[in-house]
């Protein structure tokens, strides 16, 4: 019988990675998480800690890993679609559209005109509500917990619009290949309107809060300093780079889904801080709607999928009246479409930042490999440099 050696480390252990103070005591080794209240998700973080100062922090992440890539490959493509709102339930349109966007380049699908928009308007909005939990956490980790109550109310009003399209508030698996699930309903474009009236100036309550609060300010001015050089070298992206002064955002630098159609600004700050980052953020909010109500002026009758039958289920219409388009209809959902061979990257500007998906063909109409280049896996690397 096999020997199995249980893998335990002990913080005495771990002292081995940091400095000569913390192997004579002189500083502090302990752990935050991965069940610490102030964590939002499950992360170890190793500290290292000088009095106040935080000398060195290890992250140590994967106590949510799921295997969903994995478990992809064992699907259809279309069923695999369901596991990417799980991926990150705070951008789950965001998720669905990248491995959509996959999908439609290795099989050279066109996607329609307001298929196109909707996509834009739905990812646009998903970036305010994952901001919005941004804001309440952080602002409540700094001790301005009412901010989080406010920012959870505002949020309400977007998940009551994603469940007026998709039917469920999250994990809406929405965005489909070859354009969306169905066309938007009729009170869909006056509920965002009344939220683009709603929201500036809330905004302006969260800025009248925090952007000038001594002690908000004393929290973040000069603290996880990130130098643009590193924060490049280690892959950076999102907001956190665009901190740093980088001037980096998927949507212009490899525009989809009609973005260089759009008039926006990327918000930049030179700080390196996270007084930087939040001001970035912060202007993001008006960015996102300043394109949505470019994509409400674009909002045109059409088609909100492809007509390419192969990637597409029949019209309802079609099924009382065509024993064809009943067989098409149960085939396309239980075997569904073979992709060709191929490899194809496609990214898109999540929330957090680059989300990428690496999609292999091998014919079948099962995904050969699929890869998802996560924007959070790679900014964790700044906490280990910004200490």
């Amino acid at each position: 019988m096999s020997q199995v050696r249980k893998l335990e480390t002990t913080l005495d252990e771990l002292k081995t990675l940091f400095s000569d103070k913390a192997q004579t005591g002189e500083t502090m080794v302990l752990n935050l998480g991965p069940q610490h209240p102030s964590t939002h998700g499950v992360l170890r973080l190793i500290l290292e800690l000088d009095g106040e100062e935080v000398v060195r922090c290890v992250p140590d992440v994967g106590f949510l890993h799921t295997g969903i890539e994995k478990n992809m490959e064992a699907k259809t493509y279309l069923k695999a679609l369901v596991m990417t709102d799980r991926m990150d339930y705070l951008n789950n349109l965001g998720n669905n559209l990248t491995y959509c966007l996959a999908i439609e380049k290795l099989c050279n699908i066109e996607v329609p005109k307001r298929a196109q928009v909707i996509r834009v308007i739905c990812a646009e909005l998903q970036r305010i509500a994952s901001h919005l939990v941004w804001l309440g956490t952080s602002a409540m980790d700094l001790n301005a917990s009412s901010v989080l109550i406010y920012c959870f109310r505002d949020r309400e009003n977007l998940l009551d619009i994603f469940e007026m399209i998709g039917g469920q508030r999250m994990m809406t698996s929405y965005i489909r290949p070859g354009g969306v699930w169905r066309d938007v309903p009729d009170e869909f474009v006056p509920a965002v309107n009344r939220f683009l009236d709603y929201l500036p100036e809330k905004l302006a309550d969260y800025e009248r809060m925090l952007t000038r609060n001594p002690l908000f300010m004393r929290r973040t001015i000069d603290i996880g300093i990130i130098d643009p050089s590193d924060a490049l070298e280690r892959g950076m992206t999102g907001s956190s780079l665009r901190g740093s002064g980088i001037n980096y955002d998927v949507r212009r630098a490899m525009p989809y889904s009609g973005y260089d159609e759009y008039d926006f600004d990327v918000p930049l700050e030179d700080g390196c801080d996270v007084y930087a980052r939040y001001r970035v953020r912060m202007r993001e909010f008006h960015e996102s709607m300043r394109i949505i109500k470019q994509a409400l002026d674009k909002l045109e009758p059409g088609p909100v999928i492809t007509d390419d039958r192969k990637y597409s289920p029949p019209p309802r219409s079609e099924l009382g009246n065509s024993m064809e388009a009943v067989i098409h209809h149960f085939k396309y959902w239980t075997e569904g479409f073979s992709a060709p061979k191929g490899e194809v990257y496609v990214a898109t500007e999540s929330p957090r930042g680059e989300l990428g998906c690496c999609l292999v063909g091998d014919g079948s109409p099962k995904p050969g490999r699929v890869h998802f280049r996560t924007p959070s896996f790679h900014n964790l690397q700044s906490l280990s440099f910004m200490s």
